[in-house]
């Protein structure tokens, strides 16, 4: 085999580092159902025509296909013949609720967590396969106001419960947006909010030459959506400020009561996360009422961990329409930060509590009858490679981080040592139990800012693919 090298944007963690990422998974699933969202999984391929849909992510998509391709099975450049990997979680949806729509309860709350493949250049912040983590509420033709308010609570709820710094979830209601342009009469709304939604990036100046020469804007109305951009609030005076600026129309009015309705309901559950910040445009068209963005407070550079919206259409069978609202979050982003800045680590990178040592190898059974039993009762056991001196078997555990070293004895006079301690017991296998905090591996919060406890020494610059599709 040649040699090994590192593949730039496909991010693989060590053992320390998997521990941590298997405790972000299995408690995001906890929360989404605790809140009443089923889990689901979907194939990773889907029609080449169905990922092509969203013209811009044409050069993004995987294509699948034989290493030795006969064109046997008719596909050739057919797109509705040929499959790619998916891109992210929203179009397998999609298809999903219209393909089994007729097995399914609505509303229809479900969450998803499985890779996504994405054929971009790898920088910090992108990866090419990376993990998301989506929620989605979707209705059949029609979807209450209410769970537009339901969902960011969620997603506060599962972020807060991660070993990560508090979050702020920035809102916005394209309502709002759409309204006031239109009160300003500036009518491609659709490509005045993809400008707006790069003004972090390219700054009020950019924005108002990139309002004039896409969106149509008068140099006049640039500045008025400018100034609705600026606002942010905690609270009702999202609306007051909004209305000072002196344009009415009935969209705006309606987008300013949802967007407070947002407001109050999340401050009562979730004080102090959600922010209404007028600039969250969500450059997808798709999206209708309520947008959002999340970003780790004392961590902006990251960018957005987690966004989405409402959209009112997220598939159709011609009979039916199912409206929704969902968020993704990022789960790799958001992993390689925590592992990059040491925020969080393992307590050990290994399940195993309890190393049995081997005094030698003709007692070798007898090692491995103490293991049975501590397996049997739930402990996670090993039993040491060889029979080599107590000394260096104890420094093996040591090496993988498991805490304790059991010494089969005579006639059962069994022994366990602590060797962080140096603490050791007589002990029975079939009573003994570990402390419930060395049972297993836990993550606890980190100390050490710079490399990752978990990273391979070959990983790319931390960063991962954000939920770009939502």
């Amino acid at each position: 085999m040649a040699r090994a090298s590192s593949l730039s944007g496909f991010p693989e963690w060590l053992p320390d580092g998997r521990v941590v990422e298997t405790h972000v998974l299995d408690s995001l699933r906890r929360t989404f159902e605790l809140h009443g969202f089923a889990g689901i999984e979907t194939r990773a391929v889907e029609p080449l025509s169905q990922l092509l849909r969203k013209g811009e992510t044409s050069k993004e998509v995987y294509l699948l296909r034989r290493l030795q391709e006969d064109g046997e099975d008719g596909s050739g450049a057919d797109p509705d013949k040929q499959l790619g990997l998916h891109f992210d979680l929203t179009v397998p949806f999609a298809r999903y609720v219209l393909e089994h729509a007729g097995q399914l309860t609505f509303p229809f709350k479900r969450y998803q967590i499985q890779k996504v493949w994405r054929g971009e250049r790898p920088q910090d912040g992108r990866f090419r396969e990376f993990t998301q983590a989506d929620i989605d509420v979707v209705g059949a033709d029609t979807l209450p106001f209410h769970y537009e308010v339901e969902l960011p609570v969620v997603m506060a709820e599962a972020l807060a419960a991660l070993p990560i710094p508090p979050v702020r979830i920035n809102v916005n209601n394209r309502k709002v947006a759409q309204g006031f342009y239109e009160a300003i009469g500036l009518d491609d709304v659709e490509a005045a909010l993809r400008v707006i939604d790069k003004l972090d990036k390219i700054g009020p100046e950019g924005v108002a030459v990139a309002l004039e020469e896409e969106a149509g804007a008068t140099p006049q109305q640039a500045v008025h959506a400018l100034e609705l951009a600026s606002i942010s609030a905690t609270d009702a005076s999202v609306a007051d400020k909004v209305l000072a600026l002196g344009h009415r129309s009935a969209l705006l009015d309606e987008g300013l009561g949802e967007l407070v309705a947002l407001l109050e309901a999340a401050h009562e559950l979730r004080p102090g996360t959600v922010v209404a910040d007028l600039k969250i445009a969500r450059g997808l068209d798709y999206y209708t009422g309520s947008v959002y963005e999340t970003t780790l407070v004392g961590h902006e550079n990251l960018g957005s961990i987690c966004s989405g919206g409402r959209y009112d259409s997220l598939a159709t069978d011609g009979k039916r329409t199912y409206p929704g609202v969902g968020l993704s979050i990022g789960v790799s982003r958001l992993l390689a930060r925590i592992l990059g800045d040491g925020l969080a680590a393992a307590t050990r990178p290994v399940p195993t509590a309890v190393l049995v040592a081997v005094t030698d190898e003709e007692h070798r059974r007898a090692s491995d009858r103490v293991a049975h039993a501590l397996r049997a009762r739930g402990i996670p056991t090993d039993v040491a490679p060889t029979a080599a001196k107590f000394g260096k078997q104890i420094r093996y555990a040591d090496r993988r981080g498991i805490p304790f070293v059991w010494f089969p004895g005579a006639d059962g006079a069994d022994e366990v040592k602590d060797i962080r301690s140096g603490e050791q017991v007589g002990a029975d296998a079939a009573a003994w139990t570990p402390p419930a905090e060395d049972l297993w591996p836990r993550v606890v919060a980190g100390t050490a800012q710079g490399s990752a406890p978990g990273t391979a020494p070959d990983a790319q610059t931390p960063g991962a693919q954000a939920p770009g599709a939502r």
